[in-house]
């Protein structure tokens, strides 16, 4: 006898492609229509000075990507922390020239 197709939670490897859950799609904002701030810091930092990028939204992987342009361009090192992205030292021109240059309208916030 023949198995009904039944609801199933989860898709399975071995479903056809027109029985599998499409996959969550985020919506895109336009890098020029992002509100991208780049500010000086020494908050939390234990006085050491760290020049933070906030207001990108794209994938965690174009995050990655951008950053190490961004270490690239100011020739520092840097991090990402829940879609901040954390330069060392004050590298304010160095970013917002390399977030211009990838497409971004950046603005300095801050003092």
């Amino acid at each position: 006898m023949a198995r009904k197709a039944g609801w199933q939670e989860f898709s399975s490897p071995g479903l056809p492609a027109a029985q599998q859950r499409p996959a969550a799609a985020t919506p895109g904002v336009a890098k020029v229509q992002q509100r991208v701030r780049v500010q000086r810091t020494r908050a939390g930092k234990g006085g050491k000075l760290v020049t933070a990028i906030t207001g990108l939204e794209a994938p965690e992987s174009d995050l990655k990507a951008l950053l190490k342009q961004l270490k690239a361009a100011a020739g520092t090192g840097g991090t990402l922390k829940d879609g901040v992205i954390e330069l060392q030292g004050d590298q304010v021109a160095a970013a917002m020239a390399a977030l211009e240059a990838a497409g971004y309208r950046p603005k300095q916030a801050g003092g």
